[in-house]
């Protein structure tokens, strides 16, 4: 049975998306977007976050591109935000977080200021007379504070003033630089934003994670050097898990896979690792997460030897390994991939969908019953994209100028 490519699924993908679009318009308050609640409200206790404003500019920008009326107005309010309240007018950058009356949290984090360039650039594909400008501003930010020409990788955050940075390294602020630079190439057509993204791909994925069968290790010291116990006494942290974290594991293959699509069409030969390590994280996701103790569903984090730690099934993870699968489908053709989608889709429409309060609940226990051990509401409407647009278009270029250059269901028959 044959999904991938064909009208009537990318139909169905379609009504999805915008029932999604339909749910994140919601998020839009005076400062940016803010967290959404399980009923589709907004949570004013949360403030606004950086790095939902950011990915919902990222969001609706598709949106604006998918010719859905009302996303263009969101492309705005997002750059208005960016430039507005989350904006730090005296030391550069952007807050991490702000709320009607201020800042709440001051700090220079990376892992947002990537969501920030991801969004701009996504922007920059609308038309938007300010996107430009902002994706710029960006570039600028992250030249200056976040990538390192030293260590030719990211680094992780810094204090208000940009004085002090921080003595960590992360994967995942990492992971979250090569999907914004591969959207930065597609918009700027600089090569160097693919030299970047395979060397940080290269260090994480190629050089550590393979020699630990494909379990990613995102805690590093200043020189690069794996902290295996790393957040051992807070194993759910949302951001830095202890342990090993499949969702991002697979996640990474997708997007070492648009990397070797771009490389290709630049009439290059990607290094072959690039495909054969993709491969490896998707099975290595497969192996440790997906129902290890009986039930369907992908386990937040497990340990080095890939038992279950947290055994909550998170949104995001499963989102990721269907644009994965997509992803790999189209590299190699296998029908294993396709299968693998179909049955996700199959728990996800079960057990994630929610067609009374819209979008997808966030995280189920073990007996795939809601929970908010890890997260609590249904934050952004970001992750949704991989599983609901990606799977609709080539690989390169990335998600939001695809679509800009009309390659949205180019394949389907």
């Amino acid at each position: 049975m044959k999904w991938f490519n064909t009208m009537s699924h990318h139909r169905w993908l379609e009504q999805e998306t915008d029932r999604i679009f339909d749910f994140g318009k919601n998020a839009a308050v005076p400062t940016g977007f803010g967290w959404l609640g399980n009923n589709g409200q907004v949570r004013t206790d949360m403030g606004t976050h950086l790095w939902i404003t950011a990915r919902m500019l990222h969001v609706y920008s598709v949106a604006a591109g998918m010719g859905r009326p009302g996303a263009y107005s969101l492309v705005d309010h997002g750059i208005r935000a960016l430039n507005g309240a989350l904006a730090d007018k005296q030391h550069g950058g952007w807050y991490a977080c702000v709320n009607d009356e201020g800042v709440m949290d001051a700090s220079k984090q990376g892992y947002q200021h990537f969501f920030v360039l991801l969004g701009a650039a996504s922007a920059v594909t609308t038309g938007h007379p300010e996107a430009r400008k902002l994706l710029d501003q960006a570039i600028g930010v992250i030249e200056k504070y976040f990538w390192s020409e030293d260590e030719q990788m990211c680094l992780e955050s810094w204090d208000e003033a940009f004085t002090e940075t921080e003595a960590y390294r992360g994967g995942n602020a990492n992971m979250h630089a090569v999907e914004a630079f591969l959207i930065v190439y597609d918009v700027t057509h600089e090569r160097k934003w693919l030299d970047r993204a395979l060397r940080i791909a290269s260090v994480i994925i190629h050089d550590v994670a393979r020699r630990g069968e494909y379990r990613v290790n995102e805690h590093f010291d200043t020189q690069w050097k794996p902290i295996r116990d790393y957040n051992k006494d807070n194993p759910a942290h949302r951001f830095r898990a202890y342990g090993g974290t499949p969702g991002h594991w697979i996640e990474w293959g997708r997007l070492m896979l648009h990397l070797h699509a771009a490389l290709e069409a630049r009439f290059e030969t990607p290094p072959d690792w690039l495909l054969e390590d993709a491969k490896g994280l998707f099975h290595a996701t497969i192996r440790d997460a997906w129902a290890p103790d009986g039930a369907d569903g992908f386990v937040y984090s497990v340990e080095w030897d890939g038992q279950p730690i947290v055994r909550e099934r998170v949104r995001w993870p499963i989102v990721e390994a269907m644009g994965t699968a997509y992803a790999l489908h189209c590299l190699t053709g296998e029908a294993q991939y396709e299968t693998w989608y179909q049955t996700w889709w199959e728990y996800c429409v079960k057990y994630l969908m929610d067609f009374e309060n819209g979008s997808w609940w966030q995280e189920l226990d073990t007996d795939n019953k809601v929970t908010t051990k890890v997260w609590d509401g249904k934050q952004d409407i970001y992750h949704l994209l991989h599983c609901l647009v990606i799977p609709r278009l080539p690989l390169a270029p990335g998600l939001a100028p695809a679509v800009a250059a009309g390659l949205l269901d180019i394949n389907a028959k």
